[in-house]
């Protein structure tokens, strides 16, 4: 008979030596576990896919550090719930007691309201908010209340880990032991888990109960065709948190990038079927518009960024339409990643290269001290030239004629390599 608690519960550690995974946070010497062990942790926020562990490091914390442990759902509170639970938090401090500590989960489908219930509760110190989340905080979070927590980014688990977590619980768990198990494969259950520990425990018991049930108990081995026979059953057609999300916005920016508006429909559409957020989506397509489509149309980000901020104020279902437009548009317009190229290779040149030192003309000048050594000697004030346009070097020295940018090859930076070929063609080769 299976237990009453799924595996990933039962298994579930309540102290940090048993946690596994993060060993960039909770390794030793790493920087979460430094805060741990000094007792005195902040408000922070723990940013990560599904199923690493977020939920789970939180209720260790509070148990490590004696403390008492509240947790909402963004799903299921509002700002009622919210305030209560900081009343009951008020409660506990007494003696000197450290604060308790208020994990919310999926604290990015908090509404700004509820989310600045939280402020002065997190800034008095009444609570230690520990917030997790899949997606970017930086978004999804308000400011004021970002401003005052860490975040922390905790990583999908590599295929070695999840392989010792699935031969973990063969050891440890009571119902699995009652089973003589042999694994013959993990691909298919590493492959169906997506980096998700919740997932693969999941699969992983619904594998031996069904092979218990189908009277296979002398001996269950796992093997890969066994997996995707007993769990593609059971997956649903799209999983918004799982590795469905991941494969099917590939698909969709993918499409949009290879200029086909039928694929990109197709895969927007299985999105909306399976209750993909809105935002997410046009998020995607705001940095695909600038990544994929740039100068080639720069009118594709104003677009998008329309688009993202409709979807905000429309919601479900009338934006899918605006979605559907977005997304043809961004299909069918031209193609160029010159920006992004030239931004990477910059980025690139400053890593290798240091902190090249500013040439004096460039320099700001505020006081005499500054002008008296050169500091914006020579400047030429582009306005006091025909055209706007001076023929001078804007480099450090040691990178002078050295070019980023590089126009594609659709007709809008055809004609802008042109144009840059005539003006600039002392100092960077544009032919």
């Amino acid at each position: 008979m299976l237990p009453n608690q799924p595996l990933a519960e039962r298994l579930r550690p309540r102290e940090l030596g048993g946690f596994y995974g993060q060993e960039h946070l909770v390794g030793p010497g790493a920087v979460l576990r430094k805060v741990i062990e000094s007792g005195n942790i902040p408000s922070f926020i723990l940013w990560g896919p599904p199923g690493v562990g977020k939920t789970t490091l939180a209720g260790i914390i509070a148990n490590t550090l004696k403390r008492p442990f509240f947790q909402l759902s963004a799903v299921h509170s509002g700002v009622k719930d919210v305030r209560d639970t900081i009343e009951k938090a008020k409660k506990q401090q007494f003696f000197n007691q450290p604060n308790p500590i208020l994990f919310i989960d999926e604290i990015h489908r908090f509404n700004k309201s509820q989310q600045d219930s939280l402020l002065s509760a997190v800034e008095q110190g009444t609570i230690t908010l520990i917030g997790a989340t899949t997606e970017n905080p930086s978004f999804e979070v308000i400011s004021p209340l970002l401003s005052r927590c860490q975040v922390y980014i905790l990583k999908s688990l590599a295929d070695d880990e999840l392989i010792a977590l699935v031969d973990i619980a063969l050891k440890k768990d009571s119902y699995l032991a009652t089973f003589n198990i042999e694994m013959k494969d993990y691909e298919a259950l590493i492959r169906i888990s997506g980096g998700d520990v919740r997932k693969l425990f999941n699969a992983l018991e619904l594998v031996v109960s069904s092979e218990a049930i189908e009277g296979s108990v002398e001996k269950i081995i796992v093997t890969n065709e066994k997996v995707l026979k007993h769990v593609q059953r059971n997956l649903a057609l799209y999983d918004k948190n799982g590795e469905q999300h991941y494969d099917i916005i590939s698909a969709f920016i993918k499409s949009i990038r290879g200029s086909d508006p039928n694929a990109a429909v197709y895969w927007l559409a299985r999105m909306v079927e399976g209750g993909e957020d809105p935002k997410f989506i046009a998020r995607r397509m705001l940095i695909l518009a600038a990544e994929d489509i740039g100068l080639a149309n720069p009118n594709a980000l104003l677009l998008a960024h329309t688009c993202f901020e409709a979807v905000n104020v429309i919601g479900w279902p009338e934006s899918r339409i605006i979605l559907s437009e977005a997304a043809i548009y961004l299909a069918t317009s031209p193609k160029s990643n010159s920006s992004y190229m030239a931004i990477d290779e910059a980025i690139e040149m400053v890593r290798s290269q240091g902190n090249l030192p500013v040439p004096l003309h460039l320099r700001n000048a505020p006081t005499r001290l500054m002008k008296n050594i050169g500091y914006g000697k020579e400047y030429k004030y582009a306005h006091s030239f025909d055209g706007n346009f001076v023929p001078d070097n804007f480099l450090p020295e040691e990178l002078k004629g050295t070019k980023f940018y590089n126009p594609g090859s659709n007709s809008k930076e055809t004609e802008l390599r042109k144009k840059l070929s005539s003006m600039w063609k002392d100092f960077y080769n544009y032919d």
